[in-house]
């Protein structure tokens, strides 16, 4: 079966490049589009994602962009933070993830590491990341010091999604989980904003950021902005999904709203199975061949 041309141009190309779709796509969501949808005031959506199920029902909810984020370190692999994490680890999940959507834009998180010497190592990681993890593009955190690697990362045909604000990779520089951006800081934020757009990012999440210097962002950038703990102004949202729907439990972050409690149906079914093991009511006949 053959594709539409819209499903197969490079990405922020293709024969509608320069004229705004009057919906959202039904094909693949690129970079572009993200943009036409600020310009026509659209607001969307974006969740993490680490494995093949996941992924799946969050394209088919109509989630637009999936990050395959450097929080996996703490979300999948059990570590107190994101730091840990490697390459060579979040790869196989950006390769199940990429695989399993027909819709959503796949970010590949770089991780700690992995892209701060020097433009070069950047790329050399980002090519890793979309060759063998299939990601469509990748985030970075940084701002006005990561110039030089969205520059080369841009050049070079790599899609860059950058990060500023509360920096995750940065906490111990930054003296642990704070919002930044507050008074006289501001203008660092706006700043940092400018920097990475003039680079070539094509969007750019802000992090534990009030709302009122996120909104003016906004308001200021050509391109989208991606809040998390950054109030309602924001062109997009994102959460780690765990947090979001419940998965995990304890003491969320302000800015996280659980919109279900999937640990509790988890607990619920896997005791109501283990019961049924223990006193043989399962399998019963019809479980048997």
């Amino acid at each position: 079966m053959t594709s539409k041309p819209e499903e197969t141009a490079p990405y922020g190309s293709g024969p509608d490049a320069t004229t705004p779709p009057a919906t959202a796509p039904r094909g693949r969501i690129r970079t572009h589009h993200l943009r036409e949808m600020k310009e026509r005031g659209e607001r969307f959506s974006m969740l993490t994602a680490y494995e093949q199920y996941a992924a799946q029902t969050f394209d088919e909810a109509g989630i637009e962009v999936l990050l395959v984020g450097d929080s996996a370190s703490n979300n999948v692999y059990g570590n107190e933070t994101s730091l840990p994490v490697t390459v060579d680890e979040l790869l196989p999940l950006t390769r199940a993830v990429s695989r399993s959507v027909k819709r959503a834009l796949v970010v590949g998180d770089l991780p700690f590491g992995s892209y701060q010497r020097s433009p070069e190592q950047a790329y050399d990681t980002a090519v890793r990341f979309m060759k063998e993890g299939g990601a469509h593009c990748v985030k970075l955190e940084g701002g006005r010091e990561m110039t030089p690697q969205i520059e080369l990362l841009t050049r070079g045909g790599v899609p860059v999604m950058a990060h500023i604000g509360f920096t995750p990779q940065s906490e111990h520089a930054l003296g642990g989980y704070r919002v930044q951006g507050r008074g006289d800081t501001a203008s660092r934020i706006l700043d940092d904003a400018h920097a990475i757009q003039d680079a070539g990012a094509f969007a750019v999440v802000m992090e534990m950021v009030p709302g009122d210097v996120a909104g003016q962002v906004t308001k200021e950038l050509t391109i989208p902005t991606i809040g998390i703990g950054a109030g309602p102004d924001c062109d997009a949202q994102v959460l780690v999904w765990q947090d979001a729907f419940g998965l995990r439990s304890g003491k969320m972050a302000k800015f996280v709203k659980q919109y279900a409690d999937v640990r509790a149906v988890l607990l619920d079914a896997a005791r109501t199975y283990a019961a049924e093991v223990k006193d043989g009511t399962f399998p019963g006949p019809e479980h048997t061949f």
